[in-house]
């Protein structure tokens, strides 16, 4: 497709881009989708994992605290309590929102790439036969079928209840049909 401006300084009618040069190419280099957990799933998360570590900690200062009663001694400072109360769940919370930049799910020409913190992995086009989205405990998650039998759930989009739920999470899902279903019967470039 040919950009109807030369001189850079007019944007082209179907992509919108600036026209630095003579051919605008839209979609043959357009970047792979990229899907994230919302800031409130990853804020709900990060959350959820602190205050379990707060109740963790809080416990095992509890028993300090009795043991050192029993014999006779002083128990722990008073601010410890409020540090171990509220510390791990707002530690919790940053370390979910930090999370949340290296968790996504990628597609791109070559498959379905998920990233998480812990490692990731690739599914090509080709060794995908259904993409479904299914109830996993009390969330709706996007699963992925592969030729082999094994299914993999995808890190992103899902839905849930109170801070995990995505509002937008059918239309990413029929995005991700779409763009599977693209490349799987033909529709896309690369």
């Amino acid at each position: 497709m040919r950009c109807h401006a030369t001189n850079g300084t007019s944007t082209h009618s179907k992509c919108g881009r600036r026209c630095g040069v003579r051919r605008c190419t839209g979609m043959e280099d357009a970047s792979p989708a990229t899907f994230r957990p919302t800031w409130q799933q990853a804020f709900g998360r990060g959350l959820y994992i602190g205050a379990l570590i707060g109740v963790v900690g809080i416990t095992a200062a509890m028993l300090v605290a009795v043991v050192l009663a029993l014999v006779g001694r002083i128990g722990p400072p008073l601010w410890i309590w409020p540090v171990l109360a509220f510390g791990p769940p707002m530690a919790g919370a940053g370390a979910g929102l930090l999370a949340r930049r290296f968790t996504a799910t990628e597609l791109g020409a070559g498959g379905i790439r998920t990233l998480s913190v812990g490692g990731g992995g690739i599914a090509p086009w080709h060794r995908v036969v259904d993409m479904r989205a299914e109830r996993r405990g009390g969330r709706t998650v996007v699963s992925v079928y592969l030729d082999s039998g094994a299914s993999v759930q995808l890190n992103a989009p899902y839905s849930g209840d109170l801070f995990a739920a995505d509002p937008q999470f059918e239309v990413k899902m029929f995005a991700l049909s779409h763009i599977w279903r693209s490349h799987r019967f033909g529709g896309l470039p690369g």
